[in-house]
Order: C-alpha cells, then sequence, then structure tokens
C-alpha cells in the first residue's frame, strides 16, 4: 500500500527502513526486519514502520514478533488504515472482524485505481463483470431496459460497461475517489459518487437528495462482498435501493463447506452459499439464479465464487 511509503519524520529512520525494504525485495525478509527494528528505535511511533516489521516478521517466519509488530500497529493506527485487525486474525492472533476497516479497504483501492484494469483483467484473467453480466441478461425485461441500475462498488466501471445498454439510468458508487475518477473517464454512468457500503443509510452516502429509496430495478456489485465480511449491513442497503420485485445481482468468493463467511491470508472474505441463502431469506429476497465459477486467478491458482441472482419479493 502506499502508506506504506509514509516518512518516519527522522532522516536516518528512513535511509535505514529503505534498506530494509531493498533487502526484503531481494527475499532477505530475515535482515530487513532487522534493519526495520533498528529504524523504529529511532522513530517508535512509525505506524508503517511497524507495519513493515510485522510483513517482513511474517515472510521470516517469525510469527510472535509479527503479532507484536501488529498489535503495536493496531495501537498506533486509530483509523485503521493497516488493517492490523485482519492480519492479527489470519496469524490466529485476534478474532476475525466482522468488517475491515473503511480507511482500509479506501486506500487499498485509491492505491490501486491506476493499475487496476491491468493487473486484475489482463495478468489474473478477472471475469466477473461478463459472467455476471450473462447472469443479469437472463433476468432483463423482455424487449426493455431496466428503469435504474445501482452498481454498488462500480470500481473502474468494469461491470458498467458490460450493462449500461440496458440501463435507462446507470448510477455507480465506489468508496475510492481514485476509482470513480477512472470510472469517470469512460462517460457510461448518469451518477457517480462516492459511498461506504459498511454504514448505516443515512451515512452511506447511497440516499441523497433526489436519489430516494426503491428507485432501482436492479442493484449490482461485483466482487464487492469479498470486502465487506459480514453482509448484515449491506443487505438493508440493497433492500432500501430496490424496487418491489427488484433484483439483486452479486458475486462472492466460495467459502466452500463452511457455514458463514471466512478471512482468508489474502484479507479478503470469502463467503459460503449457505450464508448467502440465509442471509437473502431473512431479508426476504428469494434465490433465482446461482451459478459457482472460476472468478480469477489468485497466486496463478483458478478462485472460485458464485454469482447470484435474487429477487426482492413483491
Amino acid at each position: 500500500m502506499a502508506q506504506n511509503q509514509h516518512s518516519s519524520g527522522d532522516v536516518i529512520a528512513d535511509r535505514r527502513a529503505d534498506y530494509a525494504r531493498m533487502l526484503a525485495e531481494s527475499g532477505d525478509h530475515h535482515a530487513a526486519a532487522e534493519l526495520i527494528e533498528q529504524a523504529l528505535e529511532l522513530a517508535p511511533l512509525w505506524a508503517a514502520g511497524w507495519f513493515r516489521l510485522g510483513e517482513y516478521s511474517e515472510k521470516s517466519g517469525q510469527r510472535d514478533q509479527a503479532v507484536k509488530a501488529y498489535e503495536k500497529v493496531a495501537e498506533l493506527d486509530e483509523e485503521g488504515i493497516f488493517a492490523a485487525p485482519l492480519k492479527l486474525a489470519v496469524l490466529g492472533a485476534a478474532e476475525t472482524p466482522e468488517q475491515p476497516p473503511s480507511r482500509y479497504v479506501e486506500g487499498l483501492f485509491d492505491d490501486y485505481a491506476e493499475r487496476f484494469e491491468t493487473s486484475l483483467v489482463k495478468k489474473l484473467d478477472y471475469s466477473v463483470p461478463e459472467k455476471l453480466a450473462a447472469l443479469i441478461e437472463t433476468a432483463r425485461p423482455p424487449g426493455d431496459s431496466f428503469r435504474c441500475v445501482v452498481d454498488i462498488g462500480c470500481g473502474t466501471g468494469l461491470l458498467g460497461m458490460e450493462i449500461r445498454d440496458w440501463a435507462k439510468r446507470l448510477e455507480g458508487f465506489d468508496i475510492s475517489t481514485n476509482m470513480l475518477a477512472k470510472a469517470e473517464e469512460k462517460g457510461i454512468y448518469d451518477h457517480l459518487a462516492q459511498a461506504d457500503l459498511s454504514l448505516d443509510e443515512e451515512a452511506s452516502g447511497l440516499f441523497v437528495d433526489e436519489h430516494a429509496k426503491g428507485r432501482a430495478d436492479l442493484v449490482a456489485a461485483a466482487d464487492v462482498m469479498m470486502y465487506l465480511g459480514s453482509l448484515e449491513t449491506v443487505m438493508p442497503l440493497v433492500l432500501a435501493l430496490l424496487s418491489e420485485g427488484g433484483i439483486f445481482a452479486f458475486s462472492v468468493e466460495d467459502a466452500g463447506d463452511d457455514e458463514g463467511f471466512v478471512l482468508q491470508p489474502s484479507l479478503r472474505y470469502a463467503h459460503s452459499e449457505t450464508y448467502i441463502r440465509n442471509l437473502l431469506a431473512a431479508f426476504d429476497m428469494q434465490v433465482l439464479q446461482k451459478r459457482k465459477t472460476t472468478i480469477r486467478k489468485d497466486a496463478g491458482k483458478p478462485l472460485s465464487g458464485i454469482l447470484f441472482l435474487a429477487a426482492r419479493r413483491a
């Protein structure tokens, strides 16, 4: 993340941190950890430095030292930019948070925006927009368009490009302003705005002025749920957006036989089919279709996901 590059405020500490980074890039994470420790002796309140110590220690097999470093990050990083609670949970040193810190997700995608499409589509064979659009098309009004489509977590607009022709009005919302700027360049959305799906209706940013509740015939979310964890917060937002009989199309990473949702080493969440079905039923939504598929590559291997098409009961 870009936050890793923040200066410590001490020239010598920064120099040692730079050397540590070069050692880590060469694969010598143990030496990198030792050197960043020296930098932290000079800048003990440097959250980014403690985060680097956690990463280098983790990669060199020093779990206990990594845990202590991430605990220090959690203490210093009140906004959650570095997502230390997620790191601690993955290491088995803390309970799994139900949701990641919003500032972490925002910073992650602000930093990723410039290379997002090149990295995801060209290098990782990302295919959710096309596959989710094909599923949506099966529910499209015959010979007609959706009156209003709300693309939540729209990113750079990859899904929007697939479904633009089926929407009389297309709105896009994302937590990252840099991703929204990329979506704006495509010229396909009638409205774009920042929104935080982990917040309630009033604070989320989805319902402002003329953008009323119950306005959407379709709410779509391509590769969004894995950055939310528990979906108990987002479902009321989806329900409030949808008109009666409206469609909700979304993807998740497949948690397999697990009953709920799990945090993965990637710091993304995977959700089980059982969890999703129970959640939709609890919010009085009917599953219309479900498709298991490969959604992209992860560490060179196919990553399994599930696409869902559900409807709000009239």
